[in-house]
Order: C-alpha cells, then structure tokens, then sequence
C-alpha cells in the first residue's frame, strides 16, 4: 500500500506519497480502503509542529476519511466487510490507500452521501456541533453569528444552526464565500473584511447583539466579538493564528464568557454520540458537507497550501 509519511516536521514538502507495509485488523479493529480523506487546518499545525503540536515521527497525517471495510478484526460487531463508512480519527493515519481504525471510530456512512462528503463529515461537523451546543450553549431562537461561515467547520455550523431554529448571521470575505453561506440557511450575510460589519450587525439586530459567536479567527476578531454579544452572550473559538488584547470589562458589563474548545479533549463516548446525532440529519438531508477540491493523495502538500488560504470555500479532500 500506499500512504503519506512525515519523517520530520516542517514545509508542506516534508509529506511524501511512498510504499509502506500493509496493514492488519487486530481486535477491536477495522481495515478501510480510504476512497477519500479530508483536509484541516489543524493537519498543516501537526506537520509543521506548530500552535502547540509536536506529532511524534514518523506519521501519516489526516483525522478524515471515508471508504470501505476491507478487514474486520476479532470481537467487531455490527460491521461488515464492503460496507460504507467514515472514520473519527484512526491508528494509522487517513492520508493512506488504508487507514487502520479502532471499531468505535468507524461510523456507517449515509446513503445519502458521496465518499468525498463522508470524508468531510468527522472534523468539520463535530467541531460545529460542539461549538455550538456542548460549548455555546445554543438553542433554538438565538441568535448566532458564524464568523467564518464559508469553509468546511462554518458551513457545517451554518447547517446546524438553521436546523435547531436559531437566527443565523454568517460572514465571509468573498461574494461567492457569502453567497454559499446564504445558501445553506444564514438569514444575513456580512463582509467580515469591511471593518463596519461589526456595526451593521449592532444594527441588523436591533441593538440587541447576537447571543453566540462561533470564532474561526479569534487573534484577528475577538476583541470586537465582545462588543457585539448579548447579555449572557458566549464566544467560542474554534480558530485562532495569534494572539490579542481584549478589554475584560465588555465581558463584565454583559455577564459573557469566551470559551475554547478542541476535539482532543472530546471523549469516544462524546464523539459516537455527535455522530449518532449527525446520522439523521445527514440521512434526512438537513446536512450536506460542501466539497471544494479533490487532490490526489501525493499531491498532499499542494492540498496543504490551499486550506490554508483566505476565503475557504467548503472542504478539500484527498483521493488515492
């Protein structure tokens, strides 16, 4: 087989395509022929060893992928060899021909969705999910500014939001990046480039501000996050590049909180149960996963450039 290795830590170039040994389902594991594996920004962070990661080498990269049984080890139940499924993180790496898995990080994938959208499904629509409502708190009637709302964690959010009831403001840089973000369910769409949208969303709801904001850029935005929060209001972040000053006294005067949030303090447990969360809603239609680009496997470091430009549209992936 094939697959993507990082022997040490740097440029995108340090991802090379090569020969590996074939891998073997032990117990409690499954052997899945990757049909296609998501890209993260977060994927760039542990290659380069940067915001706080240091991957031990060597390693394959990618926390996504979607594809088919191709071993089931001893004591899996409920999985089939040939079926179609998705991965929450592996043992091996989704950057691969084949990505070994523990049985509880295999989820069947909806009929509904193509193999390039099931790789887009683990990262993305987890994060929102837990920005949102285990993070945010949020619940239906509020409203919600998704402050990046046109990649793949933002269209995901998007999605959610306008699926629970809640009023959904979003932002993109880009009249496409806006128009894709009006498209899948935000009622009002902002420039998040032109400084006065701040402004206008003071404006747009009444003076009254949004009750939660799902931050994918918090070193550029969270100073004026707080000045547009309701009372009780929360900022999540789920990006940030840098660091920032803010003025604690627009927290204190609203009764807010900003709040982190990372899927690598998320539990199995927690992570199985989003997914089982997530299946209706795929399998009904009220979520589709926005698919940007396809790369080859060994054009990785190409892939790697483009998730890290300004103005993400949806997701990219990698196809064997």
């Amino acid at each position: 087989m094939k697959a993507i290795r990082v022997e040490q830590t740097g440029a995108p170039e340090v991802m090379q395509w090569q020969e590996t040994g074939m891998l073997t389902a032990g117990d409690q594991q499954v052997l899945i022929r990757v049909k296609a594996a998501g890209v993260n920004p977060v994927d760039t962070y542990i290659r380069a060893g940067t915001q706080g990661y240091s991957p031990v080498l060597p390693y394959t990269p990618g926390l996504d992928a979607a594809g088919l049984i191709e071993g089931i080890g001893p004591g899996v139940r409920d999985l089939e060899v040939g079926d179609r499924v998705y991965i929450s993180g592996s043992l091996t790496g989704a950057y691969a021909e084949y990505v070994l898995c523990k049985a509880t990080q295999v989820h069947r994938l909806p009929d509904s969705l193509s193999f390039s959208e099931g790789a887009a499904i683990f990262v993305a629509y987890t994060t929102a999910y837990r920005a949102l409502f285990q993070r945010g708190g949020a619940r239906a009637g509020d409203r919600i500014l998704v402050h990046g709302g046109s990649g793949a964690v933002g269209i995901a959010a998007v999605q959610l939001a306008r699926a629970a009831g809640m009023n959904v403001i979003a932002s993109a840089s880009s009249q496409q990046g806006r128009d894709l973000a009006a498209l899948h369910g935000a009622m009002i769409v902002v420039d998040h480039s032109d400084e006065t949208h701040f402004e206008r969303i003071i404006e747009l709801t009444r003076q009254q501000g949004v009750n939660v904001i799902v931050e994918m850029m918090a070193d550029i935005n969270l100073k004026r996050d707080l000045e547009i929060l309701s009372a009780g209001g929360t900022v999540v972040v789920v990006g940030n590049r840098g660091t920032v000053e803010i003025n604690p006294r627009e927290l204190m005067k609203r009764d807010a909180q900003v709040c982190g949030m990372s899927l690598m303090n998320m539990s199995e447990a927690e992570v199985s149960s989003v997914q089982k969360s997530l299946h209706a809603q795929f399998q009904h239609g009220y979520l589709k996963p926005v698919i940007r680009q396809e790369f080859h496997m060994s054009e990785a470091a190409a892939a790697h450039e483009a998730v890290m430009q300004p103005g993400a549209i949806g997701k990219i992936v990698l196809v064997p």
